[in-house]
């Protein structure tokens, strides 16, 4: 019947999770995200370390490969100069504004100016900007250097913001040598910037390359190039007159060939250059030290990248990965309270008389800890007779044996007298209190307590659950009347102790945990899942068996 069923109703549960706590003050759900993560990365700390290192290390080897890379500015101060028309009276002079600022930085970035430079400074047949030879992995190194130069900032040249080939653009029909001059002309126009300081007139040119004195002839090149597409300009327009001076026109012709000449040699003009429409205020000079790569700036990402792929993939783990690992996990996920969390000693024997090391006093204080949790929770019980405790297993493995057994000889040298009903304790123990006869001998048979023959280990009574006949196993009843006739009679001489086996073995331990009065599930750390708990969990309460709490067992520090 419904009312024989321990806990709430299984109806009403299916609304409403009344055997739950319920949940805490929603405004500390930042804090307690911030408690998870600082808990997850002290947990995981040295595979947080380790990743940061190995992402370090690897980026700054990474950055230590790749060439050294120099680059060069150049500065201009927009600056119309004031000219006059022969002829007349009155001298004009352009007005700047930022439209125009904009207009002449798409001048100096215009094709025709940039084939002038290379042209002049001859550097189709530079190896550095010509058609590469094919590399194997090329493609993938490209994606890389171009993602981490991306994450990085615009400025990091370490990286290569050459990368997309211009060799992909190429035309198989047309002429080689046409190829290579694209080629070059495309890595050239890549490796080239032209920006505005600001809102301000001043124009800065860069470029940057592998070779030391190459950045700065062509940003002193492109400065000059400019200057003479300006002062052309206005010699043309001067030649257009009918009444020029000829003294007007050599002056004009001088500041030409200066730029042109400048620009050929990738220097600035000789000659002062009044009639430009910009003034030269820095000159590009070959650089004392390569501005990339920035090593500490990409070893920093690498180790920022590795901590982040750590911490990802713990996220991932612990999101997917359901096994238990402490106390209010479980508590919170299986609903029922989690008594105790014994540690982990390599010990298969339980609780010796003499617990010398910090180890051993350790799980025997989690021991009694446990039993006291127990008493408490079957007060009501033990006012009126002694209780029967039963162990029972999530999956197996999980040392329910060892536990029951050190709760047996705590119990006993407590000054109780204590029946130990034991499923799988190892041979080696289970030799020294060996008994002929079994609780399935008495589902079989019908034997009565006078008649078992009880092992004793230090005074505690011990008695197999399974017979050393596996037929015997196969059809015993443990809902036998027989079985509960022996439990009762143990439980008038005493507290009662079963280790019963794990479900995923054997459905015995149902039938024995329905005359317990109390059902412990335990649990190994690090192996078993909380979904399995929650299973064995509904198991036990269809049967009927009152499950007060789960145990942590063999966890380690």
């Amino acid at each position: 019947m419904t009312f024989n069923r321990p806990g709430p109703f299984e109806g009403a549960s299916r609304l409403w999770r009344t055997d739950r706590t319920p949940i805490g003050d929603a405004g500390e759900g930042p804090l307690a995200l911030l408690r998870l993560v600082i808990a997850l990365a002290w947990r995981n700390k040295i595979r947080l370390i380790a990743c940061t290192a190995a992402g370090f290390l690897i980026a700054f080897l990474y950055a230590n490969s790749l060439p050294r890379v120099y680059d060069a500015t150049a500065t201009l101060l927009l600056e119309p100069r004031q000219f006059a028309y022969t002829g007349r009276d009155i001298n004009q002079q352009q007005n700047l504004d930022l439209n125009n600022a904009e207009s002449e930085l798409q001048i100096i970035r215009s094709e025709r100016l940039l084939t002038a430079v290379f042209d002049s400074l001859v550097l189709q047949g530079d190896a550095e900007l010509g058609p590469q030879p094919p590399e194997e992995f090329r493609g993938l190194a490209v994606q890389v250097q171009d993602t981490m130069s991306t994450l990085v900032d615009s400025g990091l040249k370490t990286l290569g913001k050459s990368s997309r080939r211009a060799e992909d653009a190429l035309d198989p029909t047309a002429d080689p040598r046409e190829n290579a001059r694209r080629v070059a002309f495309a890595n050239f126009v890549k490796r080239l910037s032209a920006r505005r300081v600001g809102q301000s007139y001043v124009v800065e040119i860069q470029f940057w390359s592998y070779n030391r004195n190459l950045p700065a002839r062509v940003a002193n090149a492109m400065v000059s190039g400019y200057i003479l597409q300006s002062i052309a300009s206005k010699e043309q327009m001067a030649r257009a007159g009918t009444d020029t001076l000829q003294g007007r026109l050599d002056a004009l012709a001088a500041q030409v060939n200066a730029a042109r000449e400048a620009m050929r040699n990738g220097t600035l003009p000789a000659l002062a250059t009044p009639d430009a429409d910009a003034r030269i205020i820095g000159a590009a000079l070959p650089p004392l030290d390569p501005s990339g790569p920035r090593t500490k700036l990409v070893a920093a990402l690498g180790g920022l990248l590795g901590f982040l792929i750590s911490m990802s993939t713990i996220a991932i783990n612990v999101a997917f990965d359901r096994r238990v690992r402490n106390a209010k996990e479980l508590s919170q996920e299986a609903g029922i309270p989690c008594l105790a969390t014994v540690p982990d000693t390599g010990k298969t024997t339980g609780i010796s008389w003499h617990t010398d090391s910090p180890a051993l006093q350790r799980y025997a204080s989690v021991i009694r800890d446990l039993k006291i949790s127990i008493d408490v929770a079957c007060a009501s019980q033990r006012r009126e007779r002694n209780i029967v405790v039963a162990l029972v297993g999530a999956t197996t493995g999980s040392g329910v044996s060892t536990l029951s057994l050190s709760m047996a000889q705590l119990l006993s040298r407590g000054g109780r007298y204590v029946t130990f009903f034991y499923s799988g304790l190892p041979s080696v123990v289970e030799e020294t209190f060996s008994s002929s006869t079994s609780l399935a001998d008495v589902a079989i048979s019908g034997l009565k307590a006078d008649q078992l023959s009880f092992g004793d280990l230090d005074g505690i009574a011990t008695l197999p659950v399974h017979s050393k006949d596996l037929h015997t196993n196969i059809f015993a009843d443990f809902r036998h009347p027989g079985v509960l006739r022996v439990l009762e009679t143990a439980r008038l001489k005493g507290d009662v102790i079963f280790d019963l086996p794990a479900l995923d073995t054997s459905m015995d331990a149902l039938a024995l945990a329905f005359h317990a009065d109390a059902v412990l599930i335990v649990a190994k750390s690090g192996r078993t899942t909380i979904d399995e708990v929650k299973d064995v969990h509904n198991q036990l309460r269809r049967a009927g068996a009152p499950v007060i709490g789960t145990i942590i067992n063999r966890a380690r520090p």
